[in-house]
C-alpha cells in the first residue's frame, strides 16, 4: 500500500524504543515449572534394608508404572514396614477413587526382608454409577438437588461414571449444609447404595425468624449494625442471609480499626423448639481499636518498595489510618482484598499483609508487607479468531514491572529478560497480523504519574483494515492520564495525533468515501468522567459502571465526539452451589458534533463496542449512493452521526465457573432506518490456562426487528489467546 515505506520507518523507531526498554522476567505463559509427587525415597546405605525389586500382581486396570508413580518410592529406597504399609494404603485409595470401593490390597510379608516388595492387588469389580435418586425432599426440587451434588451418572455427558465413597460423603454433607442454610436447621442427610446411590433426606420442619439480637456491641448501635438485614420476624430463616449480614457486621467493626473483632451468627431456639421458630442471634467480640504505625515492605527483591507503598496509600493503609482489617485481615491469607490489590498491580505470586504488635503502644499496630515476585514479563504468541476481525496472529511482549533505569549489564541479560525492570510500570509491545485486520503497537502505563493515583499512557500504533469499499490504514500516537479519586471516581483527559490513510476504493465506493481518499491527518483531545461501583473489578455481580467523555478533533476535518456507557450488573439466582446468574444491562450512546469524516462515524453490528449481535460488524449504519454505476444504489455503509445501542444478558452457570449459558436481547438505533433488534442465546467457556483471562464465545442471534439495508449475520464468536 501507499504508506509502506512510512509505516516500516514508524515501526522501525517503534522496534528500536522497544529494544532500548525491554524487561525482565521472560516466561511462557500457562506454564509452570513441572513440580515432583512427594516423595518417600531417601539414598540407601549400607547395613540398611532396601528395595530390590517393587512388584504389583493382580492388576488388571492400571500398569504397574502407574501405581509406582503413585507410591512415591522406587527400587533403591530404604524398605520398611511403615513405608510398605502406607504403599499399601496409597494403591487401595487410588483404586477405591478410581470406582473398585471393594477392592483388597495385601502385601507379601515373606519377602520384605529379601527386599523384595510384593503387592498383591483384588481390584474387585468396577461398580458404574447407573441411578442417583433422591427420597424424601418437598421442600427443595429434585432438579436443583441433582446439580448440588458431585455424584452422577455421567462425566462430560458421555463419560460413565463410578461410585466413589469419598465423593457420596462430601455430597451428603453438601446437602447437609444447604438444606441448613435455606431454613431446615434440624434436617438429617444419609445415602445408601453403590451402582443405584439413594440420598434419603429427613428435611424437618422450617424454621422461622423470630426475634433479632445483638450481643456484645458497645460501639456502634443496633440501627447502624442491623441496617439492610433481609431476615424480618415470621419469614423463613434463611440461614445465609443471616451469615452475609454477619460478615457486613464484623466489616463495619474491621475496616475502623477493630482488627480483633469478631461476630458468630447462630439460631437460638425457644425452651422446647416449640413453634418452629428461631430467634437470629449475632455474638460480637469487639477487641479493641487500632491505628497504623510503621509499615515494612519485605520480599521484593526486583521491585522497588514505591511500587507496593504507592498501592498502599491508595487504600488509605499508611502510618497514622485506622487499621484496616476489612481490606487487610488479621488472618493473613493472600485473600485480603488489599493483598490481591498489591498482587494484581505487581503481579506477585503472593502479597501478605501481617500485624505486628507495637511494644509499649498497646493502640498500634505495625504492618509486615511480604511479597513473593512473580513473573512480570512474558512473551505470548498465540492465535485469536473472531467473526467480526477474521484470524489474528499474535506475538506479544509485556513486560509488568518495567523500569528504564535498570539497565543491562550485557546482552545475555537483555535477551533473558534479567534487567529492566522494577518500577511497576508496563510496557508492551504486540506485533497481530491478520487475514482481516492487522495491528501493531507500543504501549507504556506509569500508574502512579508522580507518585500519585493518576495513570499515564503512551502508545504508539498501526493499524490496516480492509473495509467494504476501500482499505483503511492509521498511524496513531496517543498520550492520556486518568485520575483515580475517593468513592471510585475517576476523570481523565488524552490526546492523540493520527493520520488515516483512505486508500484501494472500489469503483462504486460512495462519494462520501472519494471525498477522504488519500491521507486525513487528526488532532484530538479527549476529556472523561467515569465510576466504577461494581463488587468486583474483574467478575462483577452487582453494581454499576458508567463513563462519559468528549472529544475535540481538529486537523484536516473538525468536529467533535459525544460517547457514554453505562453498565449494570444484578445476581438473579443464586443456586445450591453458590453459582450466580447474572444479569447484565448494558446502555452505550454517541454522536458527532460537526462534520465528521466516514472513519470516524458510528457503526452498529458485531460484538464490538456498538455491538448488536444478529447483524454483521458494521452492518448497522447509513449507507452511501454508488458512483460510476449506470443505476447506483445505497449499498456500502459510510456511518451514522449518532447511534444508541441497549443490551441485556443473562449468564447462567452451566458447569462451575467455567462453561456458562447466555441470553440476550441486543437493540439499537441510528440515524436512519427504525430501531434494530435481535433475540439470541450462546455459551461462554472461560478455561484461564489455556487461553487467558478472555472467555471463548460462541453466539446465535436472529433479529426481530431491521432494516431493509442491514446485513444480518446469525452466528458469531470470539476465541481469543490461543497458545502454541
Amino acid at each position: 500500500m501507499r504508506n509502506r515505506i512510512r509505516k516500516i520507518e514508524f515501526l522501525g523507531v517503534c522496534l528500536v524504543f522497544c529494544i532500548s526498554v525491554l524487561n525482565s522476567g521472560c516466561a511462557w505463559p500457562g506454564k509452570k515449572a513441572k513440580s515432583k509427587a512427594p516423595s518417600f525415597s531417601a539414598p540407601a546405605a549400607a547395613g540398611r534394608n532396601v528395595i530390590r525389586s517393587l512388584e504389583f500382581v493382580g492388576n488388571h486396570s492400571y500398569k504397574d508404572k502407574v501405581l509406582s508413580d503413585k507410591v512415591g518410592f522406587e527400587v533403591g529406597d530404604y524398605l520398611d514396614p511403615i513405608l510398605a504399609e502406607t504403599g499399601r494404603g496409597i494403591i487401595s485409595d487410588f483404586y477405591r477413587q478410581k470406582g473398585f470401593p471393594n477392592n483388597t490390597v495385601l502385601i507379601n510379608a515373606s519377602k520384605v526382608e529379601d527386599g523384595e516388595l510384593i503387592y498383591i492387588i483384588d481390584e474387585g469389580p468396577r461398580v458404574q454409577v447407573k441411578s442417583v435418586k433422591f427420597q424424601g425432599n418437598s421442600g427443595l426440587k429434585t432438579r436443583s438437588l441433582r446439580k448440588a451434588v458431585k455424584t452422577s451418572t455421567r462425566r462430560w455427558v458421555v463419560k460413565a461414571s463410578y461410585y466413589s465413597a469419598e465423593k457420596v460423603a462430601e455430597d451428603v454433607e453438601r446437602l447437609k449444609k444447604i438444606y441448613y442454610r435455606r431454613g431446615y436447621l434440624n434436617s438429617s442427610v444419609r445415602a445408601t447404595g453403590q451402582s443405584h446411590i439413594v440420598f434419603i433426606i429427613d428435611e424437618g420442619p422450617l424454621y422461622r425468624v423470630g426475634d433479632v439480637v445483638l450481643r456484645g456491641n458497645t460501639r456502634f448501635s443496633e440501627a447502624e449494625l442491623l441496617s439492610g438485614l433481609k431476615l424480618e420476624r415470621g419469614e423463613k430463616y434463611l440461614y445465609l442471609e443471616g451469615d452475609l449480614h454477619a460478615k457486613k457486621i464484623l466489616k463495619t467493626y474491621r475496616e475502623n480499626g477493630y482488627v480483633d473483632s469478631f461476630v458468630v451468627h447462630r439460631p437460638e431456639f425457644a425452651a422446647g423448639g416449640a413453634g418452629n421458630v428461631a430467634d437470629v442471634v449475632f455474638e460480637i467480640t469487639e477487641g479493641r481499636q487500632f491505628r497504623i504505625g510503621r509499615v515494612d515492605v519485605t520480599g521484593n527483591e526486583s521491585t522497588q518498595d514505591k511500587v507496593i507503598r504507592h498501592v498502599l496509600d491508595e487504600y488509605g493503609f499508611s502510618p497514622g489510618a485506622l487499621y484496616n482489617a476489612h481490606m487487610a485481615p488479621n488472618e493473613p491469607s493472600g485473600e485480603g482484598l488489599l493483598e490481591k490489590y498489591i498482587q494484581r498491580m505487581t503481579l506477585a505470586e503472593q502479597a501478605i499483609i501481617m500485624p505486628v504488635p507495637v511494644e509499649g503502644d498497646p493502640n498500634q499496630l505495625d504492618a509486615q508487607v511480604d511479597i513473593t515476585e512473580g513473573l512480570t514479563g512474558m512473551w505470548n504468541p498465540g492465535v485469536g479468531v473472531g467473526s467480526d476481525s477474521g484470524i489474528i496472529g499474535h506475538l506479544i511482549f509485556q513486560q509488568r514491572n518495567f523500569d528504564i533505569h535498570d539497565k543491562p549489564e550485557s546482552f545475555g541479560d537483555f535477551i533473558k529478560m534479567k534487567s529492566l525492570k522494577g518500577a511497576g510500570q508496563t510496557l508492551r509491545i504486540a506485533l497481530e497480523p491478520g487475514t482481516v485486520v492487522s495491528q501493531y503497537s507500543v504501549s507504556f502505563t506509569e500508574p502512579y504519574f508522580r507518585d500519585k493515583p493518576t495513570s499515564l499512557d503512551v502508545v504508539g500504533s498501526a493499524y490496516e483494515r480492509g473495509r467494504e469499499s476501500y482499505d483503511e490504514e492509521r498511524l496513531k500516537g496517543y498520550v492520556g492520564f486518568e485520575e483515580r479519586r475517593a468513592e471510585n471516581w475517576r476523570r481523565s483527559i488524552g490526546f492523540r495525533a493520527e493520520n488515516v490513510d483512505v486508500d484501494g476504493l472500489e469503483i462504486d465506493a460512495p462519494k462520501e468515501i472519494n471525498k477522504v481518499k488519500g491521507s486525513n491527518a487528526l488532532v484530538g483531545v479527549r476529556v472523561g468522567i467515569g465510576r466504577d461501583m461494581t463488587d468486583d473489578k474483574y467478575n462483577p455481580s452487582e453494581g454499576y459502571t458508567f463513563d462519559t467523555g468528549y472529544e475535540q478533533v481538529g486537523g484536516d476535518h473538525t468536529f467533535g465526539i459525544l460517547s457514554g456507557a453505562y453498565i449494570q450488573y444484578k445476581t438473579l439466582h443464586q443456586d445450591l452451589l453458590d453459582r450466580k446468574t447474572i444479569l447484565a444491562t448494558k446502555f452505550r450512546a454517541g454522536a458527532t458534533v460537526g462534520s465528521a469524516p466516514p472513519f470516524e462515524k458510528f457503526y452498529g453490528g458485531g460484538t464490538g463496542t456498538y455491538g448488536i449481535r444478529g447483524f454483521e460488524y458494521r452492518g448497522v449504519s447509513t449507507r452511501g449512493l454508488q458512483t460510476n454505476v449506470p443505476t447506483p444504489k445505497r449499498k456500502d455503509p459510510i456511518g451514522s452521526d449518532w447511534i444508541f445501542i441497549a443490551n441485556t444478558e443473562v449468564a447462567v452457570p452451566v458447569v462451575g465457573e467455567n462453561l456458562s449459558w447466555l441470553f440476550f436481547v441486543d437493540s439499537g438505533i441510528i440515524d436512519t432506518g427504525g430501531y434494530r433488534a435481535a433475540l439470541g442465546t450462546g455459551i461462554q467457556i472461560l478455561i484461564p490456562q489455556w487461553f487467558g483471562p478472555v472467555p471463548m464465545r460462541f453466539e446465535l442471534a436472529a433479529p426481530f426487528l431491521k432494516d431493509s439495508e442491514d446485513d444480518s449475520q446469525i452466528f458469531s464468536f470470539s476465541v481469543g489467546g490461543l497458545l502454541f
